[in-house]
C-alpha cells in the first residue's frame, strides 16, 4: 500500500486524532443522509402534498447527485487539494440542508436534496484521502480505513434511528438541519487541523466529467423507473441504453485523454476490479434491506418512527465491533477469505428475511438474520474498501476514493430499485408482507453473485496500480 505522509510534520497526536474524526463525523452525515429521511417520509408527503410517486424523489435527487458526480468530485479533490475541496463541498452541502429544512414546497426540498448530493460528492472523495494523508504507517492506513468503513456502514442505518428520533419528538425538518451545527463546524476548524497540499495544475477533462455523471445518472434512473413503471417500459429501456451510449464515450474519452478523469490502469488491476462488483453488490443488498424493513417495522410490525429506527440499533452495534477487529482479521486471513465469507453471511440473512409474514415478531424473526446480516456486511465492507484502495498511486488517492464512492451509492440506488421493483411484482395490493419472500430471495441471489466473484474471480494482488 502506498504510504502517504503528513502535510503538517509537527502535527502532534491529539490533533492528529481530532483532524480524523472531525473527517469522519462529515462522512457519517454523508452516510446517514439517503437514509434519515426514509421514515420521515409520511410526514414530508403529509406537509407539502407529495404523491406516493413524487414521493420517492426525495431520496432519488440525493442519490441520483451524489452518485453521479463523484467521479468528478474525486478529480477536483486531486486538482484543489483534499482539505480545500472537503470545506468547499461540505459548505454547500450545510447551505443546502439549511435551505431543505426550511422548504415550504416540493421542488424546493427535492432541489435541496440535489445541491446536498452535489456538495456531498465534491467533499465526499476528499474523506478517504484525507484519511490516507493522515496515516503514517501502513498500520494507520488499515485502522483509518476500517473506522471510514465503520462509520459509513453504522451511518447509513444511524440515520434511520436518527431520523426517527428526530420526526418523532421534534419535526422531519431537523432529518435536514442537524447538519447545519455539525458541518458548520467541521468547515470551521479543518483547515486549522490539517494543511492543505498545493493545487494542481491539470485541465479538467469536460467531456468525461459529463458521460461519467449523466451515465451514472441514467443507469441510477433506470433502475428507479424500472421500480416505478416496470422494466420493459419506453423510458426504462431508453435509460438503460442512454446509460451504455454515455459510459461507452466515457471510457474512449479517458483512453484518449492527456489528464483522465479515470486513469483507466486503476481498473486493470483483478483484485480492484473483482472488489468493485463485490462492494456494489453487496451495499445494494444492504440498502435494500435497510429500505425494505423499515417499511415492514412501520407497516406491518406497526411501530413507530423512533422504534422502526432503534429496531437497527443490534446491527449497528453488530457492525461497530466487529470493525474493531479488521486490521488483524485481515492481515490474518486476507482479504478473499473474508469477501467469501461475510457475502454467504448476507445471502444467508436475506433467506432468513424471506420467511417473514405479517405474523412474525421482531424478536423471533427479524434479530437473528439481522445480526447475522452486520456480521456479513462488516466482513465485506473493510476488506473490499482494502482491495479497492490498495496500490493507489498517491496523485490519484482522490479519484479512486470517488470511484469507490460512486460504487457504494449507485451500488445502493440500484439495489433499493431492483429489490422494490421485484417487491412491486410480486406483492398483493393491500398486503405488506406478500411480496416479501420474493424480493429478499432475490437480494439473496445477487449476495451469491457477490460471493462467487470473491471465490472465482479475485486474486489477491495488488502489487500494481
Amino acid at each position: 500500500m502506498t504510504s502517504l505522509t503528513l502535510p503538517r510534520a509537527a502535527l502532534t497526536p491529539t490533533h492528529r486524532t481530532l483532524a480524523l474524526f472531525t473527517v469522519l463525523a462529515a462522512q457519517c452525515m454523508f452516510a446517514m443522509d439517503l437514509l434519515i429521511v426514509v421514515v420521515a417520509l409520511p410526514h414530508m408527503q403529509q406537509d407539502l402534498g407529495f404523491s406516493p410517486a413524487s414521493l420517492t424523489w426525495v431520496l432519488n435527487a440525493f442519490g441520483l447527485a451524489f452518485g453521479g458526480l463523484l467521479l468528478l468530485g474525486g478529480r477536483l479533490s486531486d486538482m484543489m487539494g483534499p482539505v480545500r475541496a472537503f470545506r468547499a463541498g461540505l459548505a454547500v452541502f450545510v447551505l443546502a440542508s439549511l435551505l431543505g429544512g426550511f422548504a415550504q414546497t416540493q421542488w424546493a426540498l427535492v432541489a435541496a436534496r440535489v445541491f446536498q448530493g452535489i456538495g456531498a460528492a465534491l467533499a465526499g472523495p476528499s474523506v478517504l484521502a484525507l484519511v490516507m494523508i493522515m496515516a503514517r504507517t501502513a498500520t494507520e492506513q488499515a485502522r483509518g480505513m476500517a473506522l471510514f468503513i465503520a462509520v459509513s456502514t453504522v451511518g447509513a442505518s444511524a440515520g434511520l434511528i436518527l431520523g426517527g428520533v428526530l420526526t418523532e419528538y421534534f419535526s422531519w425538518r431537523w432529518a435536514l438541519l442537524i447538519n447545519v451545527p455539525v458541518g458548520g463546524l467541521v468547515v470551521a476548524i479543518i483547515g486549522r487541523l490539517v494543511v492543505n497540499t498545493p493545487a494542481k495544475q491539470a485541465r479538467l477533462d469536460v467531456i468525461g466529467a459529463l458521460t461519467a455523471t449523466l451515465g451514472s445518472g441514467a443507469l441510477v434512473y433506470g433502475f428507479i423507473r424500472a421500480a416505478e413503471i416496470g422494466w420493459a417500459h419506453t423510458g426504462t429501456i431508453a435509460s438503460f441504453a442512454m446509460a451504455i451510449l454515455l459510459f461507452a464515450l466515457f471510457i474512449r474519452t479517458e483512453s484518449r485523454h492527456r489528464s483522465p478523469l479515470l486513469d483507466l490502469r486503476l481498473l486493470r488491476n483483478p483484485a480492484r476490479l473483482s472488489g468493485l462488483a463485490v462492494m456494489a453488490l453487496i451495499v445494494g443488498v444492504h440498502f435494500s434491506v435497510l429500505f425494505t424493513l423499515v417499511q415492514y417495522f412501520q407497516h406491518v410490525l406497526h411501530y413507530s418512527p423512533v422504534f422502526a429506527g432503534l429496531a437497527y440499533l443490534p446491527m449497528t452495534a453488530t457492525v461497530f465491533a466487529i470493525n474493531q477487529f479488521m486490521p488483524r482479521l485481515i492481515q490474518r486471513f486476507g482479504i478473499r477469505p473474508l469477501l467469501i465469507t461475510g457475502s454467504l453471511l448476507v445471502a444467508i440473512s436475506l433467506l432468513c428475511f424471506a420467511a417473514l409474514d405479517e405474523h412474525d415478531a421482531y424478536a423471533t424473526a427479524v434479530l437473528i438474520p439481522l445480526i447475522v446480516h452486520a456480521a456479513g456486511i462488516a466482513l465485506v465492507f473493510a476488506p473490499g474498501t482494502v482491495a479497492i484502495m490498495q496500490g493507489v498511486p498517491k496523485a490519484q488517492a482522490g479519484a479512486a476514493s470517488g470511484l469507490l464512492q460512486m460504487d457504494q451509492q449507485i451500488g445502493g440506488a440500484l439495489g433499493i430499485a431492483a429489490i422494490t421493483s421485484i417487491y412491486a411484482f410480486a406483492a398483493t395490493p393491500g398486503q405488506y408482507a406478500s411480496g416479501l419472500p420474493a424480493a429478499f430471495a432475490g437480494g439473496a441471489l445477487i449476495a451469491l453473485a457477490a460471493m462467487l466473484i470473491a471465490w472465482k474471480v479475485f486474486r489477491e494482488d495488488t502489487s500494481s496500480a
